[in-house]
């Protein structure tokens, strides 16, 4: 697996730097969302890269 530095770097950067203009300004909770988000699509590229995996939910 080949990691691309200068993208991770830019993307770390903006995303400190969302979470601290945020939370100072009270609105942490949006970025909370956003990073909810970001593992949502996350998620869904790897259960589409293997359809065969179920995920019973118990109540």
């Amino acid at each position: 697996m080949k990691i691309h530095w200068q993208k991770l770097w830019v993307k770390i950067i903006f995303w400190l730097g969302a979470e601290i203009l945020l939370t100072s300004i009270r609105l942490d909770n949006l970025a909370d969302y956003s990073e909810f988000l970001s593992q949502q699509k996350e998620m869904a590229s790897i259960f589409q890269a293997d359809p065969t995996l179920t995920v019973n939910f118990v109540d």
